[in-house]
Order: C-alpha cells, then sequence, then structure tokens
C-alpha cells in the first residue's frame, strides 16, 4: 500500500517537498461527502463529467446521484476501488493517456489541488481543452490570489508512514497567474469566485 493509498483511507497525510517543507492536505475533506463550497463544482456539472484525480470519488459519486452522467478516472487503483464502492464509475486512468468520451465531455472537474497533476498546469490544462466537447468547460479549484505558479518535488506522508515513498512533480496554481497559464492554451476563463476559503474558475473553449 502506498502512502497515497493510506491517505485515502482517512489517514492524516502532508506533502514532504524536497526543501524539506510540509504542506498539510485536506485528506478529512476527501473522504467525507460533498458539503459547502463543493456544492458550487456540482451545480456548474449539467451534462457529462470526467473528474480527473477522482480520489475516492466523493463528487463522481455526488454526481451519480443527481442523475449527472460521471466518470472519475485516478491513477490509483485503491481510489478508483474507493470510487467504485461508492456507487459511481470510475477507471485507473492517467490524465496524459487514452481516456474515453475525448473531445466530447461537457464538463471535466480539477478539485482539491489537482490543477497540480503532472507539475505543469499548463500542460494538463491543454490536456483538459482535447478532452472537453466545444462548448464544455473546466472547473478548477486554485489557490488564494498572490500564490502565483509554483513547482517542486514532492512525495507525501502520513501518520501510517510507508518505507520509500516516491518523489514525484506537482505544482500549485494561484488565482493571479490563471490569466498567463492559460494564455498558452485553447481555453479562457468563464468566472472566478472565492467560497468558505477557496477559489475557483470556471474555463471555457476560446
Amino acid at each position: 500500500m502506498s502512502e497515497f493509498d493510506t491517505a485515502l483511507l482517512g489517514n492524516r497525510c502532508w506533502l514532504e517537498l524536497a526543501t524539506g517543507e510540509r504542506i498539510e492536505l485536506t485528506h478529512d475533506r476527501w473522504i467525507r461527502p460533498p458539503a459547502g463550497a463543493d456544492g458550487l463544482l456540482l451545480d456548474r456539472c449539467a451534462g457529462p463529467t470526467l473528474d480527473v484525480g477522482c480520489g475516492p470519488g466523493r463528487l463522481t459519486a455526488a454526481l451519480t446521484t443527481r442523475g449527472v452522467a460521471a466518470l472519475g478516472i485516478d491513477t490509483s487503483p485503491t481510489a478508483v476501488r474507493l470510487t467504485r464502492q461508492r456507487g459511481a464509475a470510475a477507471l485507473h486512468r492517467d490524465v496524459f493517456g487514452p481516456v474515453p468520451g475525448e473531445g466530447r465531455w461537457r464538463h471535466v472537474l480539477l478539485a482539491d489541488g489537482n490543477i497540480g497533476i503532472g507539475g505543469d498546469p499548463a500542460a494538463l490544462l491543454h490536456r483538459v481543452g482535447e478532452l472537453l466537447g466545444s462548448r464544455g468547460t473546466a472547473l478548477v479549484e486554485l489557490d488564494p490570489p498572490g500564490r502565483g505558479l509554483r513547482r517542486d518535488r514532492v512525495r507525501i506522508r502520513s501518520g501510517a508512514a510507508v518505507p520509500g515513498a516516491s518523489w514525484f512533480t506537482w505544482a500549485w496554481l494561484g488565482l493571479d497567474a490563471l490569466t498567463e497559464v492559460i494564455g498558452k492554451t485553447a481555453l479562457r476563463v468563464r468566472w472566478t469566485t472565492r467560497w468558505e476559503q477557496r477559489w475557483f474558475a470556471e474555463l471555457e473553449r476560446r
């Protein structure tokens, strides 16, 4: 079992950066049913939705319950299993690899810091643009304004430490850096907002 898997199962966890800095992860939010600001994301999903980095599937399952066609993808088999246990559809996939429904998704979700996947938000959002249909939108959770764009080598650590946790590249994108980053993609900002200390944007195809 990986460190990420222990986090998915409810253990306290954090990102350990190559600099030695630690960033606490909101693992408790991952495993709870959607609440508060999560509703903003769910309410915007009016058609088939791809939840990238779905984790234990709280958003994918909530959309399914609402009658919205939704698919979660994650590189963790544990995440896929937990999502399916919630009654939602999920596949073991890398967003940069083959994904069902490419070019036809009405919405793509990047919640809970998943804008950092791959360590290059511009590349990730370019890929999201390929996944969306012509009138599709991406719903993205961001860091607060003033954070800019940051990349680092990180690994996940938890209270149930697993020896040999793997290092990988991750990124953080503040609202202030969003316009510059999406300038390199086929997307543009439809709106941005703050809700309960969380920041969000909806992006649409140009």
